[in-house]
């Protein structure tokens, strides 16, 4: 088991005179799942993350009664559009998944320095992943050892606070680990913090965060099979929040979370927080 000790003198490899498959720097995060620290962190979640998160933002929780009955460990995958996601994510898990949930954080931008990543790790239980995909044993081995998993399959922030494509990692780990997803839809964190700011825009902003029902994978499903299926899912539900439940059963609603041409109209789109059924209050000169 890495210590404490270990972690504090870590630095970050250098860099290669060549490029070479994976430059991100190797950081251990056992420690951070040990019992002192598993304490620590639901001290600093409880009494420091939540109360600051709710100060910053009016959050918005829907969809808690479709885990009800749900423990088994997953991947709770979700949209990405700010830096506010985690924070918002994880406030709005129920506790006792919460407790034992860890976040794949991207390893070049998270754990590019010692404190950075010794403190996200502490605060939201963070471990490095490499944006191309390579590392996937550790959340593998997380989802083993009955942890849920928080994933990020665009990879990156959306630059314009519209889901992006998919990746296949996140549908890949649940059909080589055979564990559940948890697809979830947020919306109005790229209002509240979008790319370039380092802390939330004033007036406590509505953030929604809407969880859908557990998707497992079927014993023969394949990777290419699944993907489309939590793409769709995470999809549905920023729809059900732009338009209503029942809208978002719809084929055409998918329309309502698709980018308008031109990359200024879509950043403007999403620059003003949301409100609930927000589709009825958009500009008529932009619906179809």
């Amino acid at each position: 088991m890495t210590s404490l000790r270990g972690v504090v003198r870590w630095r970050p490899a250098r860099r290669a005179a060549e490029p070479s498959k994976s430059a991100s720097p190797v950081f251990p995060t056992a420690w951070a799942r040990t019992r002192p620290l598993r304490a620590l962190r639901e001290v600093v979640q409880l009494a420091g993350l939540a109360p600051l998160t709710h100060s910053q933002v009016r959050l918005d929780v829907h969809g808690l009664d479709r885990l009800s009955g749900f423990d088994a460990p997953a991947l709770i995958v979700a949209n990405h559009a700010s830096h506010l996601d985690t924070a918002v994510l994880l406030t709005a898990l129920p506790h006792a998944r919460r407790r034992r949930t860890a976040v794949a954080a991207a390893a070049d931008y998270f754990f590019d320095t010692w404190w950075r990543a010794g403190g996200s790790a502490i605060a939201f239980n963070t471990f490095p992943i490499d944006r191309g995909g390579s590392r996937l044993a550790t959340p593998g081995e997380l989802l083993a050892d009955g942890w849920s998993v928080v994933v990020y399959p665009e990879g990156t922030r959306s630059p314009d606070g519209f889901p992006g494509r998919f990746k296949l990692g996140a549908a890949w780990l649940a059909v080589q680990h055979q564990v559940p997803v948890i697809p979830v839809g947020l919306r109005g964190t790229y209002a509240a913090m979008p790319r370039g700011s380092s802390w939330p825009v004033r007036g406590r902003p509505r953030v929604s965060v809407r969880f859908g029902a557990p998707i497992v994978p079927a014993p023969d499903e394949t990777v290419r099979q699944l993907a489309p299926r939590i793409s769709a899912a995470v999809t549905a539900l920023v729809a059900e929040d732009v338009t209503s439940w029942w809208d978002s059963l719809h084929p055409a609603v998918a329309r309502a979370v698709v980018p308008p041409p031109g990359s200024w109209r879509r950043t403007w789109e999403q620059s003003e927080a949301p409100t609930e059924g927000h589709r009825a209050q958009r500009p008529t000169i932009w619906r179809s």
